[in-house]
């Protein structure tokens, strides 16, 4: 191999070099062989590592990193859906669900729980090609996360039972009607996958599988599939952050040294998918406002010669301001959205392109102006901003993916998955680098210029599809391609170890987390600062807190989203630039800048590579100080925001939100309003007001701004005039009125009908307001066993005991201003009387009877340690600044939160559920087929409430069966 590339292969070393790695990793049991060392020599852009192979034929990777106290660890095995078979799709996904569910040591659901209560996060995720399995935890609990994935490795089928089968069974399908069959557009990629290849072809499914193949299937299914993929040599372990490299070999060893090599994996390859002729469908979506038309050509997989440069064609084609789809659609106010997109897998991609027409203009008219616009981009071709755009932007998400350790695992294991070689970061940036004008247009010529591709048109009720459908998708028949033989696998149980595998590693010390070292100052305006270094990648972040936001719409109730436009205007045009030229200066520099509001405040939001930062603070001033405030602008926003308050209309959960806010604070509160208003006061708004609310409401006195990069506060400062500049004009941030109280608890019913999932939302509105050793605090603690951890106990009892949802929880949402107790959750229909039920139920039993002791210590454990992954990346920095420059937080702040956590009683907890768990003044809410569902509610007790999607009440009648 290259000796730039700085590797050193085992295979090749002379003896001498070979005592030097030996003295360095420590004594490696004969098994582990070192395949290669790669190091930082300078600048370059490269993510250092070991690379072992164990006698099984497992791949380890070893990252060392000691910026953090933390420790990543990712499995990833190289099965995805595209090792399904033909009828019996979702089975990897289904598969990834049943790897949570307990192994032979570990007991079910404690997987969850250990690395919860270690104060660490985990997940698994499934694509076409891979399924991984991560968890990022406190550096003392590394032993613990790689005995966790070792047991589900090599003593994972002993523990499955048909119980756990059949309740996962139900999760997927419910997160299937949740993501796919109840979300807006949701069905098109699943129409859009069996259109496009041909039938038995492992990508003309989605991963997440049909219905009734998941009915197909059975729990011997499941072993074979585990026996036949899930073999340590068809797997990565990658293990990065605050690590010892020889440690880490070491204890690989004893966890996964024993388990059996798996049958052989042979690469997967097919034949390029091609389409003889275009191919029209369509269906149609009661979830959407807009309807849709999208084409698809086929293209080439991943790490093909013409991926980066068909990449470069989608950016210039439909991403970006200066982008044909935007400028032809969105910029004319034809539609409110249009992109492209070039998304690849291991075996194929695709060239996607898109058009969201307003209502009111027809698909065929807008197939015709997409392929108009093409042309027009062929005829003037690519220019040399339109590459300098490109490669800037690769650039800094290249470095910007590096800011966790997750992240670089993450990068690392892909890497090694895919393409066999870890060290793959530089070249993966240079290919892109190296991309031509002409590249893109040699491309663009051979894989979507006049050829035949897939277009389907998604359509509201009574909607007209681009062209009538011509292509009937097969769903039975012989399957043409690739099948795996199941027949003789048998389980091999792993050689006896010399150590007790049942007994969970004892965890070291828990690392010392210190504090970000941070600094303050306020500016003589009245802006405060505070700022932390941070030099891990060549990054600085900057984000300005203008106090206020919605909260100043009451000034003007009746124009309520004025906050919200008057933001949107500052991300167009200023003095100096069109809306489309600035963005285009930032996407020169590879830095973005954008402006949006809350309900508390306006923030500026700036991301640049530090060899970028004064221009991009030139364009910062240029956009906060001098916006142009143009009526073209303002038209065109104004018509996007009121578009889609009407699209929000029809999607289930956006409607619940909406409406739970109004039920929460009641006609006569702001807040009953969302930052983007409704029809009506948007409809009030015009260009006048918005330079208004920008003159009255823009002032440095009720600002913060937070840095975080790598950049000192000196040098930062002497970078500010134009904020130090900012002239006072004594604002002041109005105090909100309290909101009108509760009432008994009543059921409101909004009728989506035939939806096949319904939205539930449970709360009230509580007195709390944020703070960090109050009561806000200590409440947040008192739910966190109820319903602020996966295994708590809402979810455990929807998702995991009964399969009703993807996920239940409950929390307090509260900020500057009184804040409401919430519990939510997605269910299927037919479940939506009994969640309710069990939704009451739980928080009932729960004020009533506290929580258990062994709750509490779970509580301990997991909230106490937290804070090992609490400051990692820039973006957690700045949250946790901006908390101690808004609140005026003292440094030991967080040393007063761990000595409650470790002393509060449970008496005490007991006693804020009792106060703040009201459950006999809580509005339910349920967005769901009201035909289906109002007996079964009717049943529970409460007086219902028909109402529509905006909260208006439907009739003078109420369905009273309280008894």
């Amino acid at each position: 191999m290259n000796t730039d590339k700085r590797t050193t292969y085992l295979s090749a070393m002379k003896f001498g070099v070979f005592l030097f790695l030996f003295a360095i990793t420590g004594v490696l049991q004969a098994q582990t062989k070192l395949i290669e060392k790669v190091t930082k020599t300078g600048d370059e852009i490269v993510i250092p590592y070991e690379k072992y192979e164990l006698e099984n034929g497992l791949t380890l990777i070893i990252h060392e990193d000691h910026s953090d106290p933390l420790v990543h660890v990712d499995v990833t095995y190289h099965v995805g859906s595209a090792r399904e078979e033909l009828y019996k799709s979702g089975f990897a996904h289904f598969f990834e669900h049943m790897m949570f569910q307990g192994s032979e040591n570990v007991a079910d659901e404690e997987h969850f729980k250990i690395v919860t209560e270690s104060g660490g996060t985990l997940n698994g995720t499934t694509n076409r090609d891979r399924t991984n399995y991560f968890e990022t935890v406190p550096a003392n609990y590394l032993e613990t996360a790689l005995w966790l994935e070792a047991d589900r490795m090599g003593y994972f089928l002993d523990a499955v039972t048909q119980k756990k089968f059949e309740v996962q069974r139900a999760t997927v399908k419910n997160e299937k009607g949740q993501n796919y069959d109840n979300r807006p557009y949701g069905r098109f990629q699943e129409l859009n996958a069996a259109a496009l290849y041909p039938l038995g072809h492992p990508y003309s499914w989605l991963t997440i599988g049909k219905l009734e193949d998941l009915d197909r299937v059975d729990v011997d299914d499941l072993k074979r599939f585990f026996l036949r993929w899930y073999g340590p040599n068809n797997a990565t372990l990658t293990v990065g952050g605050d690590v010892d490299p020889a440690n880490v070999v070491k204890q690989v060893e004893k966890y996964f040294g024993n388990i059996p090599r798996g049958p052989e994996v042979e690469p997967l390859k097919l034949d390029p998918v091609k389409v003889d002729e275009n191919r029209y469908v369509s269906y149609v979506d009661t979830n959407i406002r807009f309807p849709a038309v999208i084409f698809t050509w086929p293209t080439v997989p991943q790490n093909h010669p013409d991926e980066a440069a068909l990449d470069a064609l989608a950016e210039i084609l439909g991403q970006g301001r200066s982008s044909y789809l935007y400028k032809k659609f969105v910029l004319t106010q034809k539609a409110i959205q249009a992109a492209a997109q070039h998304p690849t897998s291991e075996l194929a991609g695709e060239f996607f392109m898109f058009v969201l027409p307003f209502p009111g203009q027809t698909l065929a008219d807008f197939e015709q102006e997409v392929r108009k616009t093409m042309n027009e981009f062929e005829e003037a071709g690519v220019s040399d901003a339109d590459l300098q755009k490109f490669i800037a932007g690769r650039e800094s998400s290249t470095i910007n993916r590096l800011a966790s350790v997750s992240g670089k695992v993450s990068q690392l294991a892909s890497y090694e998955t895919f393409q066999g070689n870890p060290n793959q970061i530089q070249e993966d940036l240079k290919r892109y680098q190296e991309v031509t004008k002409e590249d893109i247009m040699r491309v663009y010529r051979k894989y979507v210029k006049d050829q035949p591709g897939v277009i389907v048109s998604v359509i509201p009720e009574n909607g007209t599809p681009a062209q009538p459908d011509n292509y009937t998708i097969p769903t039975e028949g012989d399957n043409p391609f690739p099948t795996t033989d199941y027949s003789g696998l048998t389980y091999k149980r792993a050689a006896k170890d010399d150590f007790d595998r049942s007994k969970q590693p004892t965890p070291g010390p828990s690392p010392l987390v210190p504090v970000p070292d941070f600094w303050k100052t306020t500016m003589s305006n009245g802006i405060k600062v505070i700022g932390t270094n941070t030099n891990e990648i060549p990054t600085v972040a900057l984000q300005l807190s203008i106090n206020g936001g919605h909260k100043m719409d009451q000034f003007e109730p009746t124009k309520s989203g004025l906050a919200l436009m008057t933001a949107s205007m500052l991300n167009e045009s200023t003095e100096k630039y069109t809306s489309e030229e600035i963005q285009e200066e930032l996407r020169k520099l590879g830095s973005s800048i954008n402006v949006f509001a809350n309900d508390d405040r306006t923030i500026l939001s700036i991301n640049t590579l530090k060899k970028n930062l004064d221009a991009t603070l030139d364009l910062a001033n240029e956009i906060l100080f001098h916006p142009r405030f143009d009526q073209a602008d303002f038209d065109r926003l104004k018509k996007q925001q009121l578009e889609g308050i009407q699209a929000n209309y029809k999607d289930p959960s956006a409607i619940a939100n909406l409406v739970f806010q109004r039920l929460l604070y009641g006609d006569e509160h702001i807040y009953s309003i969302p930052s983007g208003g409704i029809e009506e006061t948007v409809n009030n708004i015009s260009l006048d007001d918005v330079k208004s609310f920008y003159s009255k409401y823009y002032a440095p006195e009720i600002s913060e701004l937070v840095v975080v990069g790598d950049i000192s506060e000196k040098e930062i400062l002497g970078k500010l005039d134009f904020l130090q500049s900012w002239k006072k004009k004594g604002v002041v941030v109005p105090e909100l009125p309290e909101p009108k109280p509760g009432e008994n608890t009543r059921l409101f019913l909004m009728d989506k009908k035939g939806a096949p999932q319904s939205e539930i939302r449970i709360g009230y509105l509580t007195d709390l307001t944020y703070d960090v050793t109050g009561d806000y605090f200590k409440s947040y603690l008192m739910n966190y066993p109820l319903g602020g951890a996966f295994n708590s106990r809402i979810n455990l009892n929807l998702r995991e005991d009964k399969g009703w949802t993807y996920g239940a929880r409950s929390y307090f949402d509260v900020g500057d201003e009184p804040g409401p107790y919430v519990a939510s959750a997605g269910v299927k229909a037919s479940a939506t009387d009994s969640a309710v039920y069990e939704f009451m139920k739980e928080i009932g039993d729960y004020r009533e009877n506290g929580m258990t002791d062994e709750e509490l210590e779970f509580m301990r454990n997991s909230v106490g340690q937290r804070d090992a992954r609490s400051y990692e990346t820039p973006g957690q920095k700045a949250n946790f600044l901006y908390r101690v420059a808004h609140y005026d937080l003292d440094r030991t702040f967080v040393d007063e939160q761990t000595k409650i956590i470790r002393t509060i009683s449970k008496e005490e907890l007991n006693a804020l559920a009792k106060k703040y768990l009201q459950d006999d003044q809580m509005y339910i809410l349920v967005v769901g087929d009201g035909a289906s569902n109002r007996q079964g509610l009717q049943r529970l007790g409460y007086e219902i409430v028909p109402i529509d999607e905006k909260g208006e009440v439907l009739s003078d009648t109420s369905i009273d069966t309280k008894k």
